[in-house]
């Protein structure tokens, strides 16, 4: 396509609708402007809302087969090349209230040298910093460097959660050391949620890693190391995330294992105490039928005898229970 006009990129709903200056910074699209490689458009939609589902079904901008991508079920990341455009999926941090950060988000991309046309639903919070730099000034300046500093910053937030992730460890690690086990159901979701990123986070890697492979007419040689990088960095942080994923495999059995011990000391006390109070059962037994001849049973101070007897009796079994180091 030679020539994309701004009233065709015209959706009120539109969550961002900006032109990049080639400066770094950004203009809001009117019906003056016209896309270019140098100063390429950017619409961010929400796709269920009305304005945007009806452009995405309707322009001619976009070809058939991505229009149901752009507004289709989450799959994991993946990236295909459509003529002279290319779709990628990629998956984000969950930082909406209400959420699980594990319950990732799901944003996908069709970009060209001189439109680029973002869909998400729930809010993508790694863009906010992206957002803030374009209107600085410092943002980037064309359709490669703004998928650079995308995925730049999807992997800063995904960093960020793998560190917040491990340094939970180390508290569940620390706390364990001094005998007090997590709350139930705190490593399980825990463990999940570690699982979860590592199933999204591995194939987001490989899309980075092609991205800085593909010869993308719209990625110059400085991109695609910068690319190769992030993919570099988020490679680490799955190697941290298959560290931890053990890490937690090793407190699940430390826990059980001070379960195990806490109910087993339970159980021997229960049993010494029933060892302890056994004799006297057999005697308060005994001397508690009705029948005549028990002992002292005509005495005033028999009960009190028999009261002391009992105590000793305990006494004399606590002490041979000490001894013998059962106690």
């Amino acid at each position: 396509m030679d020539v994309i006009k701004g009233k065709e990129l015209q959706i009120s709903d539109a969550v961002y609708a900006y032109q990049l200056d080639g400066k770094g910074g950004v203009n809001e699209i009117n019906t003056q402007c016209v896309a270019s490689v140098e100063k390429p458009c950017w619409l961010h939609l929400d796709y269920t809302l009305p304005a945007s589902e009806q452009w995405i079904n309707t322009t001619s901008l976009l070809p058939d087969n991505v229009r149901e991508a752009l507004a289709g079920e989450s799959v994991r990341p993946k990236v295909l090349r459509m003529g002279e455009g290319t779709l990628i999926t990629l998956r984000s941090i969950n930082l909406n209230a209400d959420s699980r950060p594990d319950q990732l988000v799901t944003i996908r991309v069709y970009l060209t040298g001189k439109m680029i046309v973002s869909t998400r639903h729930r809010k993508v919070f790694s863009m906010d910093e992206m957002i803030s730099d374009m209107q600085h000034g410092t943002g980037p300046t064309d359709t490669g460097s703004w998928l650079v500093e995308m995925c730049d910053a999807l992997t800063d937030h995904t960093s960020d959660f793998i560190e917040d992730m491990h340094d939970k460890i180390i508290d569940i690690e620390d706390d364990l050391m001094e005998q007090q086990v997590p709350e139930r159901g705190q490593m399980a979701l825990l463990r999940k949620q570690l699982i979860v990123l590592r199933r999204y986070m591995s194939p987001q890697r490989d899309v980075f890693s092609r991205l800085a492979s593909e010869r993308l007419p719209w990625m110059n040689d400085d991109e695609r190391r910068r690319m190769q990088e992030i993919a570099d960095r988020l490679g680490r942080g799955l190697d941290d995330l298959d560290a931890n994923i053990a890490r937690t495999g090793v407190l699940a059995d430390e826990i059980g294992s001070l379960m195990a011990d806490a109910l087993n000391r339970r159980t021997y006390t229960m049993s010494m105490l029933a060892m302890l109070f056994l004799p006297t059962t057999f005697l308060t037994g005994l001397f508690g039928v009705n029948l005549g001849g028990i002992p002292g049973n005509t005495s005033p101070y028999g009960f009190s005898i028999f009261c002391l007897s009992l105590l000793i009796l305990v006494g004399g079994v606590a002490w041979w229970l000490k001894k013998s180091k059962w106690l």
